[in-house]
């Protein structure tokens, strides 16, 4: 399923709304005009493909999905105004510090997501992000220099490190190409069978997917490359150098930012991304708010 991402400023406006009581008293509330926070919602309830409201007399009333909606407001501004007041209590002129480590394999765009919700958050929180393969990102998340280290596999037995995995969300991927390899939609994904494909390194858990998929489908797609690299394959990919494949929660941003097109799209292949910490429950403030937007809206269902 192809995700679309949640506009935060018109969930603030239904939020403020369902709380007053009104389209009045929320514009008040907001110094914003009846109408603009009239379209706003429309906005929203059509991002959602549910209405939100309805009348009854002259009150707005939720509707059932209204109340989930409102439910999921409250944690999530719940949890804003939690990282503000941690933020607020640090002496004058201190940044609250995110140390995050990210594998080198996972996408530049989905890394992006999960990491934006707690800076649009807290506008104060300054994010350190270090790149790397996964028993490295361990070894200094053991040692406190990191907070989170985001990979798409968990912490496995033979890293001898104490710590636990948070599932942040899974999806399906899609196939994208470029130039004359759009032809390949024509016939997917039987198309892919001697197509030159451009693929993640051996050693990533996403590879490994997408062979016994391969080798499900009963496909023989020429490896035209192999990358650690997530931004180097995508731009191997915008060029016509073969089919290569991203999570579909970032494939419309995916045919945006490298001018390319999904030929097709599989459910068969999961990909998984996780938050490592070393806590069994997660106690940074930043990461609470991005493992619950990830959970309730970048790979929601």
């Amino acid at each position: 399923m192809v995700m679309s991402w949640l506009n935060y400023h018109h969930l603030l406006y239904f939020w403020t709304v369902a709380r007053a009581g009104s389209i009045a008293k929320a514009g008040e509330e907001l110094h914003l005009a009846q109408p603009t926070i009239s379209s706003q919602l429309k906005l929203l309830e059509e991002s959602l493909g549910h209405k939100l409201f309805e009348r009854q007399g002259r009150k707005l009333v939720l509707t059932d999905v209204g109340r989930t909606v409102m439910r999921y407001a409250d944690e999530i501004f719940r949890l804003g105004n939690e990282l503000k007041n941690v933020v607020s209590g640090l002496p004058p002129g201190q940044q609250l510090r995110l140390n995050v480590g990210v594998l080198d394999v996972i996408p530049k765009l989905v890394a992006e997501q999960l990491l934006k919700p707690a800076l649009e958050a807290g506008p104060s929180l300054r994010i350190i992000c270090r790149e790397g393969p996964l028993p490295q990102l361990l070894a200094s998340l053991a040692l406190h220099e990191l907070d989170v280290v985001l990979a798409d596999a968990p912490s496995s037995e033979p890293v001898s490190v104490r710590s636990f995995n948070h599932l942040l969300g899974k999806c399906g991927v899609s196939f994208f190409a470029a130039g004359k390899l759009l032809e390949l939609k024509e016939n997917f994904p039987q198309s892919l069978d001697g197509a030159p494909v451009l693929l993640p390194s051996d050693e990533s858990s996403a590879r490994r997917s997408m062979d016994l998929w391969f080798e499900r489908k009963g496909l023989r797609p020429v490896i035209a490359g192999d990358f650690d690299d997530s931004a180097l394959l995508q731009a191997f990919g915008q060029r016509g150098h073969g089919v290569f494949a991203m999570p579909t929660a970032i494939e419309a941003e995916v045919e945006r930012q490298f001018n390319c097109s999904v030929i097709g799209r599989t459910d068969e292949i999961e990909t998984c991304f996780y938050a490592i910490t070393v806590e069994r429950k997660i106690r940074h403030p930043a990461v609470v708010t991005i493992a619950e937007a990830a959970r309730s809206h970048i790979f929601s269902d």
